[in-house]
Order: structure tokens, then sequence, then C-alpha cells
């Protein structure tokens, strides 16, 4: 049973590792396949909306026969409960993990796996938590509306401070006390430096990257709950809190934004200095650096072979490590006529590290936010043709498919999938975006 369990799990990862749910991530250490460790970003339009939420999922000898241990780790050290059903101690309460009593057939069976234990606790982050509270469910009462939205709005301001920025300075390490002191980044310790082996964040990238995504979404979210909560408003307390099971605390939305504007400053300064750490790199005669240079070439080479796409590609300083493109639009579409310049800043981890993408032109697009970072997926992470390929297919795609998850700009979303008139609205915000985008690339190269 033991080996077949081990091959059971080890199936069950790859297949997400390889799956297109973005709102799962999960990673083990070593060859440990039975501790593993889970990441769920919280479903749009709820409290937990775009929230960084770490499980650790403990398999037994017995599995699939016997449902796996599951608890939370993202509770402020234990201080706050999520959710009716995930407990500040890291309990999660689901009939499947026979952790809680269900209905008949809701409890665990080996049909059932790590993708499903992990859509069932995703399902409890729902746009009214108050309800998951047994004895709650059907409360209609004007005492239980104005918890449920009381309730809301507490998860909500702990899922930004908690989750989101609490998660992200430590990565970055600013220090909370004083979150103005940035320490600056030093390319040469980088390069030179190794990680803690006893350290295990498997996410710190993907959470970096996400934040970059999401980054307008929580100032929007910011912006909306601080004109309804003012700075220093005690939380209530739900009736089903207590015996230190709870989530305490006050609303500080100024405070909030202001340690996600430093966040942001940080992770932009990180991703400019990747270029000096690349040209350290690349004096050392590192195999990263040689690696990155014949991908640069194989790729230029593909592109001028492809007669389908239009793009000029070059890299800053000689630099491998940063790549410029200049992407023209493809004629009779809503591109036509546009230069889009793009920097691609890659990493001397990568692929551990994935690169980080900015669309330099002002450009009003759904995959592109205000400030310009461009969200696309990768179909190979660890080949950076890959990513060139991705990078032009998130600009160019004219009918997506509608993915929340993908949202880096609200504004330009809310008019692509709105009503008909938002729709011309949104194309032709777009099309003087594109429009624009040529004059300023003139005024680019007359400079240069």
């Amino acid at each position: 049973m033991s080996d077949q369990s081990i091959l059971r799990i080890t199936r069950e990862i790859i297949a997400m590792q390889k799956g297109s749910d973005l709102s799962l991530a999960v990673a083990f250490k070593d060859t440990n396949v039975r501790n593993v460790r889970a990441l769920i970003i919280g479903p749009p339009e709820t409290p937990y909306e775009f929230g960084f939420f770490e499980f650790a999922v403990k398999f037994g000898r017995e599995y699939p026969t016997s449902a796996p241990a599951v608890n939370a780790i993202t509770t402020n050290g234990g201080r706050t409960r999520f959710n009716p059903n995930i407990y500040g101690q890291g309990k999660v309460c689901l009939s499947i993990l026979g952790t809680w009593r269900g209905e008949r057939g809701e409890e665990w069976s080996s049909a059932q796996g790590l993708e499903s234990i992990l859509i069932s606790i995703q399902s409890l982050m729902s746009s009214n938590p108050y309800e998951n509270e047994p004895g709650f469910e059907d409360a209609k009462t004007d005492y239980d509306k104005k918890n449920q939205a009381a309730y809301v709005a507490k998860i909500t301001h702990e899922t930004i401070r908690i989750s989101i920025a609490d998660r992200l300075e430590d990565y970055l390490g600013i220090n909370r006390a004083a979150p103005q002191a940035i320490t600056l980044y030093n390319a040469e310790e980088e390069c030179q430096s190794t990680m803690d082996s006893s350290l295990f964040e498997p996410f710190k990238d993907l959470c970096k990257r996400r934040f970059l995504w999401y980054y307008q979404s929580y100032l929007q979210t910011i912006e909306r709950e601080s004109a309804k909560h003012k700075d220093g408003k005690v939380f209530d307390k739900m009736p089903f809190e207590g015996a230190g099971n709870t989530m305490d605390g006050t609303f500080n939305y100024t405070d909030l934004k202001a340690r996600l504007q430093i966040i942001r400053e940080k992770l932009d300064k990180e991703t400019e200095d990747w270029a000096e750490v690349g040209k350290l790199a690349v004096k050392e005669e590192r195999g990263i650096a040689a690696s990155l240079q014949r991908q640069f070439e194989q790729t230029v080479e593909h592109y001028k072979r492809n007669d389908s796409v239009t793009i000029d590609m070059e890299l800053v300083d000689k630099n491998p490590f940063v790549w410029q493109l200049v992407l023209f639009g493809r004629p009779m579409t809503n591109l036509d006529g546009g230069l889009f310049r793009i920097k691609m800043y890659i990493s001397t981890k990568f692929p551990d590290e994935q690169p980080r993408v900015k669309v330099e032109t002002p450009m009003f697009h759904i995959r592109v936010s205000s400030d310009g970072t461009l969200c696309y997926i990768a179909q190979r992470p660890d080949d950076i043709r890959s990513h060139v390929d991705a990078i032009i297919a998130s600009i160019e795609d004219d009918a997506p498919a509608y993915d929340p998850r993908t949202l880096v700009n609200p504004e330009a979303a809310r008019l692509f999938w709105g009503s008909s008139d938002e729709k011309k609205m949104y194309n032709r915000k777009l099309r003087r975006s594109v429009q624009d985008s040529s004059e300023t690339e003139q005024q680019i190269r007359n400079f240069s």
C-alpha cells in the first residue's frame, strides 16, 4: 500500500502542477511527497478575493483509503480564524476530511484526492462565510444580516493585511514596525547568497507575480472599503467566535494602502535590479547567462522565419537577462498600426523565479494593468521562447475566455465583459491607445 500510495500522491501533484487552474498551487520539499504545501488564491467577488492562503497537507501511509490531514498555515500565528470552518489553530472542518460530521455521502472516499480537497476548502471562501457556521445557514433576521455584513468587512480587511501584506513583507524583508525603512538591494550579495535550506517557501515567486497582477484590484478594494470603515473602528465580534478562536482587530485602510505601495515599490526595485545581478552573472561566465544568450539568438531566428508575427528583439545593454521587444500590431485587427514596446526581466534563478514583463507603451487592454504589468501564462515556464509566445498571444487575443483570476485591469475588464455599448467603449479606448502607441514609438526612435 505504501508504494501505491506514493505513486498516487505523486500523480496527483504532477497533474495539478501541469493543470490550468490559476487559483490552486501545490509543492513538496525534496522527495517527501507525503508532506505537501498547498496555496489557494481567494475567489473573486468574495472577502477573500486574491488573498494567498496556505495549507499543510500530510498524507498517511493508508492514503487514499484514508483522508490526509490538512492544517491552515495562514492564521496570523494562530490568532486569526478566517472562516467558521477554518480555525485560528489551523483546523479545517470538512466532512470529507473526517473533521466534521456531514450528510450521508459526504464522507471521504478513495475516489477523492488532493485537488477535490482544495476545491472543497476553496468553496468555504464564499461571498457570505457567515452561513458556514452550523445553525446560521438560514439566518435571515436583521441582527444576522448586520453580522453578515460586519463579518465580510473584517475578513476583507484581514485578507489584505495578513494573507497579502504580511506575506509579501516577509518575502521582501520589509520591517512592519518601520515599513518605510526598506533595505537597499545589493546585486553582488544577491548573486552570491544561498538560501537557508531549512526554509521552505515554494510559493514566494508565484505570490510576488500575482501581487503585481492584482495590485490595482487590491487598491480598488481598499478605496471602496475605506469609505465604509473608518480607521480605528473595532471589528464586530460574531456570536460564534470565542475561546481564543476569533478575528479581533481594528480597521486601518490608510496603513494598508501605504504598506501595499511600499511592497510594490520594493518589487519594482527588485525587478530592475535583476539586470545588475545578470551583468555579474555574465561577468562570472555563469551557465544561466550563456543559456539565455543562446535562447535569445534562437528566439530571434524563430521569429524571423515566422511571417505571421512582426516583432523586433534586442538585449538591453547586451544583457541576456533583459530583453526588449517591439511588437507590431497585426493588420486588420484592433492592434493594426500599433507598436508596443515590452521589456522582459529575467532572474538568475530562472526558472524558479519566472520573468516579469512590463508593457512600457501605454495600452488600454484587459491583460495590461494601468501601470504596464502584463498578465500572461507560458505553456512551458522553463523555456524563454514560450514566454515570448505567451506575451504575444496575450496581447493579440481579442476573444479571451472569461477568467476573473486574470483580470489585471479592472476598468478594461468591466467594459470588455459588460454590455454591448461598454464593449464598444472598450474597443474605442483600445484603438485610441494603439494609435497613440505609433506616435510614441516614433518619438522614442527620433530621440534615440
